[in-house]
This record gives structure tokens, C-alpha cells and sequence, in this order.
């Protein structure tokens, strides 16, 4: 399925909603759990990490 819009993000958890006020959808929190994109499931819209901006690896 191709994304209705491609977003840029600083983080790796993003809220979405639909972006059309009550024409949207329940609002959600999209993880994106390393991936460094993810789409929301409701709207087809692709939330993508800008480079450079993910979270640092834990120090084993």
C-alpha cells in the first residue's frame, strides 16, 4: 500500500489522529521499535525518522 503522506519525525514514538479534526480517526501511538519508519494502520500515513535523529543503542 503506497502512504497517503510521508511525515518527518525526531522521534520514534509519534501520535496520529488523521489530521482531519472529526473527520479523522481515534488518535493512536505509532512505535516504530528500531524500524525507523512505520505507518498508521487507520490513515495510511508514513511516519519516517530523519537521519541522525534515532535513539542511542543501551551500553551492554
Amino acid at each position: 500500500m503506497e502512504p497517503l503522506e510521508i511525515i518527518f519525525v525526531d522521534e520514534e514514538i509519534v501520535p496520529c489522529d488523521g489530521g482531519g479534526g472529526a473527520l479523522g480517526h481515534p488518535r493512536v501511538f505509532l512505535n516504530m521499535e528500531g524500524r525507523g519508519d512505520v505507518m498508521c494502520p487507520y490513515c495510511s500515513r508514513r511516519y519516517v525518522l530523519e537521519h541522525g535523529k534515532a535513539r542511542p543503542e543501551p551500553a551492554h
